[in-house]
């Protein structure tokens, strides 16, 4: 039996999230169906996060335990193959120690959230940002999101069917940054809480458009309540980013 680590860029928008679900397709069950297709092996796949329905993936890593002796190479070419047409590929497949574990051997977990600024509707974009009509001063975003950065009760920013034993959790940085039309948000931790990114980045908006304040992203903060919330921000613009792992220093 080899541990295969693979790493998986997809477009969640036709997917019900990446945990198999009995009500929809999702990313899980799209992998495992085609390693089986590869192997005739039925095979669990881990992954380092849990995303939503419509949330996207730059590099999210997983694995899997094969019995079939195949090279990783020839079971990442086999593995695209296999998921055509669905919108996910395998970047990258090596394999790994037997207790290499994509989710708890994980150290940090990084998010990118892709807000489009302008009033024209998306066309190429379509499904891969927040499309938000009014301009919004990124700068005052930026320095609103410093609130927020630290060890912090998140209670405020986390979904009420979130499953997390604490709200409590370190944000690493949390940063805002306008590339012409589009404004960048990059998050990175060691966890999050269900909906933490998309609800930090729903009040960061509001701080743009200039209906908060950006001290009430601490007031929101402290207020360690969902009611405080402002808006949650939808799941098109949310971008799985990076996985990291102690190997990677």
């Amino acid at each position: 039996m080899t541990r295969f680590a693979l790493t998986l860029e997809f477009d969640g928008t036709p997917f019900m999230g990446l945990q198999r679900q009995a009500h929809g397709p999702s990313i899980q069950g799209a992998v495992e169906a085609a390693i089986h297709r590869v192997t005739g092996e039925t095979v669990t796949m881990a992954a380092a996060g849990r995303t939503d329905a419509g949330v996207h993936a730059l590099a999210m890593r997983a694995h899997v335990d094969v019995a079939k002796d195949i090279a990783p190479f020839r079971l990442m070419e086999a593995v695209n193959h296999h998921l055509r047409p669905d919108p996910i590929a395998v970047l990258d497949c090596v394999a790994v120690p037997d207790d290499w574990h994509a989710r708890f051997s994980c150290i940090g977990r990084s998010y990118i959230y892709r807000i489009a600024n302008r009033r024209a509707p998306l066309t190429l974009g379509r499904d891969r940002a927040w499309l938000l009509a009014h301009p919004l001063d990124a700068d005052a975003m930026h320095r609103a999101a410093q609130h927020l950065v630290g060890l912090h009760d998140f209670t405020t920013f986390r979904s009420v069917h979130c499953q997390s034993a604490s709200p409590v959790k370190t944000l690493d940085s949390l940063n805002v940054r306008r590339e012409g039309e589009a404004v960048i948000i990059e998050t990175a931790a060691r966890s999050y809480l269900h909906h933490q990114v998309r609800s930090m980045v729903g009040c960061l908006a509001l701080v743009g458009m200039g209906r908060w304040r950006e001290e009430q992203m601490k007031e929101a903060l402290d207020a360690r309540e969902r009611q405080a919330l402002g808006l949650n921000a939808p799941s098109c613009g949310l971008y799985f980013n990076q996985a990291v792992y102690p190997e990677q220093g």
